[in-house]
């Protein structure tokens, strides 16, 4: 089977296929609907061959798809029918969710995506969590997502937002018992060196996470195939 992965940024869009030699991308932009990226998508991959695809949406994720309007990109991602527009085979998944399945390898392992915001996932027992640890609060009153995202990166300036980085992700990885963290995103890069339990993740990641997807588990007693992993 042979899958072509879109990943949907705040900055980028980035889209890669199972035999494509080298993954494509584009900025995105904040008026991006979903009609437009389809159209784009399917005019760069005109010559690639695939049967299925994997999205990964900056935002709120269903079973049926987008619950929640993305905050950097234009309106119409609600309800839009994704499989209809392609005319393959669709599955949606959080952005940071995709690339924490790409990481993984191992035990309770927590994601955070350092990138415009914060994304976040956590992954056990093949079973993966969409989080919205950006939401929460920190101490000087803005949410996580503003602090150790594009723009808190800005004003505190890269000295202090390790530190930030650094102490949040020990106090995430307590409250979640995690085995380790992996920190994902454009921005994790800068955060050297890598706290203790801590590893470094890629973009890259969010291809593996998106062939994943469509991985079959097959179980004794001649069942039909199931997917590998459980996206709540």
């Amino acid at each position: 089977m042979n899958v072509l992965v879109i990943d949907i940024g705040g900055s980028h869009v980035k889209v890669c296929a199972t035999e494509c030699d080298a993954p494509l991308k584009w900025d995105s932009r904040p008026d991006l609907k979903p009609d437009q990226l389809v159209q784009k998508v399917c005019q760069l991959t005109a010559e690639w061959k695939y049967d299925v695809i994997s999205i990964g949406y900056p935002g709120r994720v269903g079973p049926s798809g987008p619950l929640a309007e993305p905050g950097n990109l234009g309106r119409g991602w609600v309800g839009f029918d994704f499989k209809k527009a392609f005319g393959k085979p669709v599955r949606i998944v959080n952005d940071a969710a995709m690339q924490a399945l790409g990481a993984y390898d191992r035990g309770r392992m927590l994601f955070l995506g350092l990138g415009t915001g914060l994304g976040s996932a956590m992954i056990a027992e093949r079973v993966v969590i969409p989080l919205e640890l950006g939401d929460l609060t920190h101490r000087s009153g803005v949410t996580l997502a503003e602090r150790l995202g594009k723009a808190g990166l800005a004003w505190l300036g890269e000295e202090t937002w390790r530190k930030e980085v650094a102490e949040t992700t020990k106090m995430l990885r307590a409250a979640f018992d995690a085995d380790y963290v992996l920190l994902g995103g454009g921005n994790a890069a800068l955060v050297e060196p890598l706290p203790p339990d801590v590893r470094q993740g890629g973009n890259e990641d969010a291809f593996v996470g998106g062939f994943r997807l469509w991985e079959e588990l097959v179980e004794p007693h001649d069942r039909k195939p199931s997917s590998a992993w459980r996206v709540l």
